[in-house]
């Protein structure tokens, strides 16, 4: 493995993220070519968790935009104080001096995540978190950041950033992405961790834990994920379970402390009620 990319799996483990060797590559050639990174996988393998992480190792601030059908450029990119405008556009009117161009000066411009991820000094990490649920417009508008990291406002000119910021896209692939936004990026796959992985994971956040109750615990929530369930647990729910278990004192999963904590694994009723007719035993004699 290259020094340097494993310099970065362990500035990452140092705040409490457990790359494996081909996430911590891609992420230092991310890093390295000034390219944004777009991360796919399922809900709660740490794909979000992994830009705030890499935020922490550099010492800068996390810019989030979180994405949602109907996100527009006044929401994502910038936007218009239009009280103080009306304010100064009806001041000049009484005196007669009206500047159209004044209007929309930058005194009246409101930054949005994107715009001031751009021009934020030192560079942040922009998080463009669940790309996949906004729509192809929004792809668009993110199309002249991702390329050049610069916003075009035509009032304004075009605005480029000194220091390029840290990119990180994430999607959990409810919808496919466009290929012009693919190829402005690197890419990988985030899957669910191996059990041992995953014992790793619990063990770091839950240091307090019994190693083979956090082993017990990766193997029982694989199990989970083999179901047809509505909302499979991810590592939080994981690391959650781990952490209720130590409260309660537990040092062993058997029944009665699996019905008690079961809702920190499975969010749903219709999850529970699968669980609940194929047997607890599957969590607990894991």
């Amino acid at each position: 493995m290259n020094g340097q990319v494993r310099q970065l799996q362990e500035a990452l483990r140092s705040v409490h993220y457990v790359a494996e060797e081909g996430l911590a590559t891609v992420l230092y050639l991310s890093q390295r070519l000034r390219r944004p990174l777009l991360l796919e996988g399922p809900a709660g393998v740490g794909k979000t968790a992994l830009a705030k992480a890499l935020a922490e190792v550099r010492s800068v601030n996390l810019i989030r935009l979180q994405c949602y059908e109907g996100l527009d450029a006044s929401q994502a990119l910038y936007d218009w104080d239009y009280p103080k405008q009306l304010l100064m556009a009806r001041t000049a009117f009484t005196h007669g001096d009206v500047d159209q161009t004044a209007l929309y000066s930058e005194r009246f411009l409101i930054e949005r995540p994107l715009l001031r991820a751009l021009r934020e000094r030192p560079a942040p990490v922009l998080l463009v978190d669940e790309v996949d649920r906004a729509d192809e417009e929004f792809e668009a508008m993110l199309l002249e950041i991702l390329s050049d990291f610069q916003i075009t406002i035509p009032e304004l000119g075009t605005f480029r950033a000194e220091e390029p910021p840290s990119v990180v896209l994430t999607s959990n692939r409810t919808r496919d992405l466009s290929d012009a936004l693919r190829r402005r990026c690197l890419y990988f796959w985030v899957d669910y961790p191996s059990p041992e992985q995953e014992a790793a994971i619990i063990s770091l956040h839950v240091p307090q834990m019994a190693p083979h109750l956090a082993r017990q615990i990766a193997r029982s929530v694989r199990r989970l994920r083999k179901l047809s369930l509505l909302k499979p647990p991810g590592l939080a729910e994981s690391i959650d379970f781990a952490r209720a278990l130590c409260e309660l004192g537990a040092q062993e999963l058997d029944e009665t402390v699996t019905r008690l904590t079961v809702g920190c694994l499975l969010k749903t009723q219709e999850d529970a009620a699968l669980v609940q007719e194929r047997g607890l035993n599957l969590i607990w004699n894991a």
